[in-house]
């Protein structure tokens, strides 16, 4: 690799940020609210099967002790 100097670094490093996409404040906001939303939804589904499991497995070894 070539050796360049920290102000060549610098140069390079703003010519690069200059090419990122900077999203809106209304992209951030939407992805912020998908991002909670399938949490939520995630929460939610694990939620249930953890139910479903212990009902079961409360059957099981209910059902086996008596």
């Amino acid at each position: 690799m070539a050796k360049v100097t920290p102000l060549q670094f610098i140069q390079q490093v703003r010519t690069e940020v200059g090419k990122v996409h900077w999203p809106t404040r209304r992209e951030v906001m939407l992805t912020t609210v998908m991002v909670f939303v399938m949490a939520a939804l995630a929460a939610t589904f694990f939620s249930l099967v953890d139910f479903g499991i212990r009902a079961g497995l409360s059957a099981i070894v209910g059902g086996l002790g008596a």
